[in-house]
């Protein structure tokens, strides 16, 4: 598995079983050159050869774009000059996104590692040509390399985006561009690695086989639902037979290094990725490292902050961003205000005890959605109804009509934005605690105080009240540990899909 898929706590894949397979002898290596060219090709190699086409098309056409502009016409002596430098640029700017791996199959259609690295390596050709720019006196030139860089950089994010999109719905529409596993080690780590790859669909993995010890189970078992293919030792003429493009091993006694080495060279014959899971669940892959030693590689996880330069860019943030959606909102926060005092008795607005960072109390403002004095008959409603400390109800009584949609597009959570000015909370982070509810917090559930309560979170983008306790103490927890400023970002923006989707609020 992928270091990063496995940090994520998801176990990694192969390809379509509808590719063809390389036909050769068990135990034996391809004889020539010619060999290897047959080995199965896979749905990422028609996918890399595309995206590498239209990255080639994006930069070209930012490139002729820049050459256009006044900037070029304008560059006196190095007017001439302006088209070749492009071109070279262009091609740098391939070069470096080769040499940064953004072509890695295992980035397509999920994570944020594929934008990272092809920044990485924008940023990196960037600096290259501005030395090279410094040191030479094509003036004229500079200006529309930066143009260049600019329209090109939007063009390859948004041509990500875009193939990124289609790969999604091909996997959600049709099962396609999937990689199909073989998962050996334990009956219980093969039902772990079963679990987490069909919770997880859109990361393109599809477990279609197994191998476990020969006392644990036979041919034709099955493990919550997946077929047992042969033992550890047959793993690789498993995997070649079920068509799969990977083989991910967990560690065990019986599954030593010597038999993780075999086995990759069995595989490597056949063409087939050998991936390897860890315990670090919950773990995002900025956090890991590797460095080696003689005999063995080690992983360094670094343990989560909860102060320094990232949060004060993230209180920046959401200052500034909670600043202009107040005021872009403050007419519609009236005009609800208003709808709610007419259609039900009492004030618009519902302020509530909840718990902020550190266990600090603070007054959250909400828009009402239910009739007065609604929280009186908590105890009677959560005897048949509720989730763990969590009370959520699908038909919940005590809600008035103005109130369904208001919760159901989330309108009545905007006078949280006042929250956000005066510090209490963020526009991204964990669920806001009631007292009573953090009063019965376990110690890996007070995690969620390390950093202040948000508006929206991961809870809120992967299923709102849908989910279990269990998975919203899980989102909260892994938010407070792995925050970045990437990942707000792509929250808020899910946020507004979900939003508009009405997935999940009641």
């Amino acid at each position: 598995m992928t270091t990063e898929a496995v940090m994520a706590g998801a176990p990694a894949v192969s390809a379509d079983s509808t590719t063809s397979r390389h036909e050769s002898t068990p135990g034996t290596l391809p004889a020539s050159a010619d060999d290897l060219r047959t080995l199965p090709a896979r749905w990422w190699s028609r996918h890399r050869v595309l995206i590498r086409l239209t990255d080639a098309l994006a930069l070209t056409a930012a490139g002729a774009a820049a050459s256009a502009t006044p900037l070029a016409r304008s560059g006196g002596e190095a007017g001439p000059a302006v088209v070749p430098v492009l071109l070279a640029v262009v091609a740098g700017w391939l070069i470096a996104l080769e040499w940064h791996k953004s072509y890695d199959w295992h980035l397509f259609g999920g994570g944020m590692a594929e934008y990272r690295r092809v920044l990485g390596a924008t940023w990196k050709t960037f600096a290259l040509v501005a030395i090279a720019a410094w040191l030479t006196s094509f003036t004229g030139v500079r200006e529309v390399v930066l143009v260049a860089f600019l329209l090109g950089t939007a063009s390859l994010l948004g041509v990500r985006f875009a193939w990124r999109r289609r790969i999604l719905r091909l996997r959600e529409q049709r099962a396609a561009c999937v990689t199909d596993l073989v998962a050996v080690g334990h009956r219980a780590q093969v039902s772990r690695v079963v679990e987490r790859v069909t919770a997880a669909p859109h990361h393109g993995l599809r477990v279609v086989g197994a191998c476990v010890p020969a006392e644990e189970a036979g041919p034709g078992d099955l493990i919550d639902g997946i077929p047992v293919l042969g033992t550890p030792d047959e793993a690789g003429e498993a995997a070649e037979r079920a068509g799969a493009g990977a083989v991910v091993v967990s560690g065990s006694q019986e599954i030593t290094s010597d038999v993780v080495r075999r086995l990759g060279w069995a595989l490597e014959e056949r063409g087939i990725e050998l991936m390897l899971t860890t315990e670090l669940t919950d773990i995002a892959p900025p956090r890991v490292s590797v460095s080696r030693v003689p005999g063995m590689s080690l992983l360094h996880v670094a343990p989560p902050r909860f102060t320094g330069p990232k949060y004060v860019v993230k209180q920046v943030m959401d200052g500034v961003l909670a600043l202009v959606l107040t005021v872009l909102t403050a007419p519609v926060i009236a005009v609800l205000a208003l709808a709610v005092v007419l259609t039900s008795r009492g004030s618009p607005f519902y302020v509530s005890e909840r718990v902020g960072r550190d266990g600090r109390i603070f007054s959250m403002v909400k828009l009402r959605t239910m009739h007065q004095h609604a929280d009186r008959v908590v105890p009677v409603l959560s005897a048949d109804d509720g989730a763990g400390v969590l009370f959520k109800m699908r038909e919940d009584p005590r809600v008035t009509s103005i109130g369904r949609v208001l919760r159901r597009y989330s309108l009545d959570e905007l006078p949280q934005l006042f929250n956000v000015l005066a510090g209490h909370m963020s526009l991204v982070g964990p669920r806001p605690p009631l007292p009573h509810e953090a009063a019965e917090y376990e110690e890996r559930m007070r995690r969620r105080l390390l950093v202040k309560p948000g508006m929206t979170g991961l809870w809120q983008v992967r299923g709102r009240s849908d989910l279990s306790w269990e998975e919203t103490v899980r989102c909260d927890v892994y938010y407070a540990e792995n925050w970045t400023l990437h990942l707000d970002l792509l929250i808020l923006a899910d946020t507004a899909r979900a939003v508009i989707t009405a997935k999940g609020a009641y």
